[in-house]
């Protein structure tokens, strides 16, 4: 073979070559057999690609009040922070316990006090807040601290440095009264109840960073003009209880989407409902009126059927506590169970547990 005839076939090998991968690109990048992206393997391996950070999609950012890292913050010492100067509570809302340190939200005296321990007096505890007008929960999720100020119709949001806590956030226009606030560690979101709007506004931060975004608000229609207390998580469920005016009724939705599942009546002594706990098989549920708004109906009950409760299928069992009160919000603590309660001096906070055969072990705390 000549030297000439070697050389034009190897041309042709190469053109043929040329050709040939320029089809499979073509093929692959536009035919119906193309390889599936990398996205796509993932979907079809069962993982979901991850949602953007709050950040990235919000309906309005908290409005920055004071910047622990910058450079005009001024720490001061954590004695220099106000004690309690109340020597009783007045009208308490909520009990909670993030990490060593206890918190009560003391309505009427307008603040949120906090402590390391619940036995000594309450002149030994010191003021997180006094900024808010009646204000009613604090949750946690070990970062930020959010209380609502329920008159105010707004969320501050606190920070812990050194062992202070420094009022960093505010977020205003947080509808009607909102009144309940709970942070829910698998969906990593605050939810924050506007007791009579009908309104729930989702509140996160992206991860290690403290700043605070309005992402959503979901609207019950059914609740609109209704005043009611709090709500309940429990797993893809979220419990909202009777509330007044309107037709009592306890009502189970999809956490994701608020769609009402079911709804359970109750009787009219009722209506004017405080809480739902879960624990175990039952459900423990305190009242605070009736749907006039009369105190004297306030008790706490306990049933193993919300559809049985228009039937008066349910134990009361607010005698474990002396009763003549208004129970208000439980919190479950350390394996323990925390009641907060009005209208009878020198019962403010009990802590109790619960069993299978019910309440036991009720101590009297504050």
């Amino acid at each position: 073979m000549s030297k000439n005839h070697s050389t034009s076939n190897c041309v042709l090998s190469y053109c043929f070559y040329a050709l040939f991968l320029l089809f499979c690109v073509t093929f692959t990048a536009c035919g119906e057999d193309a390889a599936p992206a990398a996205a796509d393997l993932d979907k079809a391996a069962g993982k979901n690609t991850p949602a953007p950070p709050p950040s990235a999609g919000h309906l309005r950012a908290f409005d920055v009040v004071l910047d622990l890292d910058g450079e005009n913050f001024s720490p001061i010492p954590a004695e220099s922070v106000p004690r309690n100067s109340c020597s009783d509570l007045s009208v308490p809302t909520h009990i909670t316990k993030v990490e060593d340190t206890w918190f009560i939200v003391d309505c009427y005296h307008n603040q949120v006090i906090y402590h390391d321990n619940l036995s000594d007096p309450l002149t030994e505890w010191q003021v997180l807040t006094s900024e808010i007008d009646k204000g009613h929960t604090i949750a946690s999720d070990g970062l930020v601290y959010l209380v609502d100020d329920t008159e105010g119709n707004r969320i501050l949001v606190f920070e812990k440095k050194e062992g202070v806590f420094y009022h960093t956030q505010t977020l205003d226009g947080v509808g009607n009264r909102p009144h309940y606030i709970i942070y829910d560690a698998p969906t990593d979101t605050f939810y924050v109840w506007s007791s009579m709007s009908g309104e729930m506004y989702l509140c996160r931060h992206d991860p290690g960073a403290p700043q605070m975004y309005l992402t959503e608000i979901r609207r019950m229609e059914t609740l609109a003009d209704t005043y009611v207390r709090s709500f309940t998580i429990d797993g893809g469920d979220i419990y909202f209880v009777s509330g007044t005016p309107g037709t009592p009724a306890i009502l189970r939705a999809d956490l994701s989407t608020f769609e009402v599942r079911e709804t359970y009546p109750v009787p009219d002594s009722m209506a004017g409902m405080v809480q739902l706990t879960t624990a175990g098989e039952s459900f423990y549920i305190t009242v605070s009126t009736d749907i006039a708004g009369n105190q004297d109906a306030a008790t706490m009950v306990r049933t193993e059927d919300l559809s049985q409760l228009t039937e008066g299928a349910c134990e009361d069992v607010y005698a474990n506590f002396i009763g003549g009160g208004t129970p208000y919000y439980i919190t479950h603590i350390d394996n323990s169970y925390y009641l907060t309660e009005h209208r009878i001096p020198g019962h403010a906070v009990w802590k109790f547990d619960i069993t299978e055969n019910g309440i036991s072990n009720v101590e009297a705390v504050y």
